[in-house]
């Protein structure tokens, strides 16, 4: 796969790459992206140089450092969208399925202790438990429905394509109603982790704050760029690529 240092030769094709095609291409972007709040998930299908018009960034400034090589770069980061697609869904059920389930109650009862103690002295910590609580009410909600529909219909899709289950419509019509609902509740999710970056300064620790009140928005930040992660490789990969395979079966 060419990294991105190979394909910025041809710099000006680059830069109308949306920020979802930069990523998919080579997920250490989305190091980049995250740093600048560009939002390469739910609203990637920008231009890179739209993207940093709308921020006020230099253009160059960020084709610079998207050029970086990562050090520490793991290469199966870059190798999703080579991956078979029911690999993909059990990859995202046991990775971002299962943090999110994991990180929930902790995150929760953090949320609740700073509202607590810090609420009288920083206002926005109330706000924000009261946004978590729906968000994190929501995802759960998704991520069952992505369980019990989306990811076994891909699954069936593969066995009808490798010929080891018969061809039937679906009870949803077509895989694209479900998506249309995923892709709405992930910009749902997004807007709302956005509005949490936004009361607390881009994650930025009080000088009052004690230590689960620094921990506590070190879990947001950190919630907030798995979800970016997660909502990637749904939105700009497995969406995408299941609603062709089902094209191409029903088609034959």
């Amino acid at each position: 796969m060419k990294s991105i240092n190979n394909f910025l030769t041809e710099e000006e094709a680059f830069r109308q790459l949306t920020l979802s095609q930069i990523v998919t291409k080579d997920y250490h972007a989305a190091s980049v992206f995250e740093k600048y709040n560009m939002d390469f998930c739910c609203k990637g299908n920008r231009p890179l140089s739209e993207a940093c018009s709308e921020k006020g960034l230099s253009l160059e400034k960020i084709l610079s450092e998207l050029q970086v090589e990562n050090p520490v770069s793991n290469e199966n980061e870059n190798r999703f969208n080579e991956w078979e697609l029911d690999f993909l869904t059990d990859y995202i059920i046991n990775n971002h399925h299962k943090y999110v389930r994991n990180a929930i109650p902790v995150i929760t009862a953090h949320a609740e202790k700073v509202a607590s103690v810090h609420g009288k002295n920083h206002p926005e910590t109330i706000e924000i438990n009261k946004i978590f609580s729906v968000v994190y009410k929501d995802l759960i909600h998704h991520m069952m429905k992505e369980e019990s529909i989306i990811f076994p219909y891909v699954k069936y899709l593969i066995k009808v394509k490798n010929n080891e289950s018969k061809l039937e419509k679906p009870f949803f019509g077509t895989v694209q109603n479900p998506i249309n609902m995923m892709e709405a509740e992930h910009t749902s999710a997004g807007d709302s982790l956005f509005q949490i970056r936004k009361f607390t300064d881009n994650y930025s620790i009080p000088a009052d704050a004690c230590t689960t009140y620094s921990a506590y928005y070190k879990e947001l930040k950190e919630f907030e760029e798995d979800l970016h992660k997660h909502v990637h490789l749904e939105n700009n990969i497995l969406f995408p690529k299941v609603i062709e395979l089902e094209r191409v079966i029903f088609s034959l």
